[in-house]
């Protein structure tokens, strides 16, 4: 990133595609609910079938080039194609995506709290489902869409996305306080954490914390606490592979290297080798 700049630029190639990112410095008032914003380009002659795992964030893509495929659990009778683009809310579903061979847009990935306010509607609504982003966004998406095709650079697109976002998350009057406590407390324990220790921190029922969660998160507070303590052991195995997978089993939080096993089967469809791999190989990874 160069001094004044607002993004950085990387471009890179791996197997018989060619890649280009470009991130956003963000406005700090969007710090709270967006995590990262990126543009991306990526040309392949013979495109493969990619796998995304599931986050603890929301994952929304903006497209202004041809429109991918995305089958969760990799099941086509589960497979979506929106053109203009989608959002991945939380769940517990691995996806595999397709594209013809050219990928264009800008993937913005929200904290739960982010997402509830963009989309003005209880995230139990998404359900860990492919939701087509013309259906979220009934008047402005498309012309927004135009405009990044049209633009000349990332920083007019990154800087129309931006606009977009701030537009829409700050105007919201949703009150999210007791969920965003609640989950750095989760993420702070990695997930290892007694969930109605929670609800007893907040004064209110176990019952109650999981109807905020469903609606404010989108999924369960057990459900975001595996999420968190899975993606903490991918994490860990990425950054030291030398590390015994027993390790990495009990430095997360799991009962022992068979329960990180399942753990992994469940949320990506492979060993844990096999997921760590993958990870590994992924145009701009490392092991940090």
């Amino acid at each position: 990133m160069t001094a004044g700049s607002l993004i950085e630029v990387s471009r890179g190639s791996f197997g018989p595609s060619r890649w280009e990112f470009a991130e956003r410095r963000l406005a700090p008032a969007l710090a709270p609910f967006v995590e990262r914003m990126l543009g991306y380009q990526e040309l392949s002659k013979a495109p493969a079938p990619m796998r995304e795992f599931p986050q603890t964030f929301v994952v929304v893509i903006i497209e202004f080039g041809p429109p991918i495929t995305v089958a969760p659990r990799g099941d086509p009778a589960r497979t979506k194609r929106s053109l203009g683009g989608f959002v991945a809310s939380l769940g517990d579903d691995f996806a595999e995506i397709q594209s013809s061979g050219l990928q264009q847009g800008v993937q913005v990935d929200l904290t739960p709290a982010g997402a509830r306010r963009l989309f003005g509607l209880p995230l139990s609504e998404l359900g860990g489902r492919i939701v087509a982003l013309t259906d979220l966004f009934p008047t402005g998406y498309d012309e927004l869409v135009e405009r990044l095709a049209d633009a000349s650079n990332w920083e007019l697109r990154l800087e129309l996305v931006e606009r977009f976002l701030v537009g829409r998350i700050l105007d919201s009057s949703v009150d999210s306080c007791r969920t965003d406590w609640a989950q750095r407390r989760i993420l702070a324990q990695r997930g290892a954490l007694p969930l109605r220790a929670l609800s007893s921190e907040l004064g209110i029922s176990h019952k109650h914390l999981i109807s905020l969660f469903r609606d404010q998160v989108g999924v369960t507070p057990k459900l975001f606490a595996r999420l968190v303590r899975f993606q903490a052991a991918l994490r860990s195995a990425c950054a030291h592979p030398e590390l015994p997978w027993v390790d990495v089993a009990l430095e997360s939080g799991f009962c022992d290297q068979a329960h990180l096993a399942r753990e992994m089967r469940h949320f990506t469809g492979l060993t844990p080798t096999a997921a760590r791999e993958l990870r590994l190989s992924e145009p701009g990874a490392s092991g940090g």
